[in-house]
């Protein structure tokens, strides 16, 4: 199998659907992520199996030196196999070249470990639900 990890790639807004609906298991609705990275966005990232997106994350951005990592997701298929390690690892070389200082990531507790594997440290947040 070939792998291949690209940053700030073309984005497939179907492929990358399909991906976040069976990672995050909700059903498939079409969403236009590439019109939303170039708005928001200020790199992402994908490991790529045979030509076909298994991982994925992005990093929105404050236009400074903050960035805040969202929808890591992993083909089914793909989890447990370091995908997701490798997309994280690539999104944040990346950030760190386009000069960014800080990157932000949230997290279920279930998911801290992969996050201090990556390097995140823990830090004082505050949530407030809106809807």
């Amino acid at each position: 199998m070939e792998r291949r990890l690209r940053t700030r790639f073309p984005v497939d807004d179907a492929e990358v659907s399909r991906l976040h609906a069976a990672a995050f298991g909700h059903p498939y609705a079409l969403v236009p992520w590439g019109e939303r990275l170039r708005r928001h966005s200020r790199s992402w990232a994908g490991e790529f199996h045979d030509g076909r997106l298994a991982g994925f994350v992005h990093a929105v951005w404050d236009g400074g030196g903050h960035a805040f990592l969202l929808d890591a997701a992993v083909a089914p298929a793909a989890q447990r196999r370091g995908v997701g390690g490798r997309v994280v690892a690539a999104l944040v070389a990346d950030l760190r070249d386009l000069g960014v200082e800080w990157v932000h990531v949230d997290f279920e507790p279930h998911l801290e470990g992969f996050y201090r594997r990556a390097g995140f440290g823990g830090t004082a947040a505050g949530l407030l639900r809106l809807r």
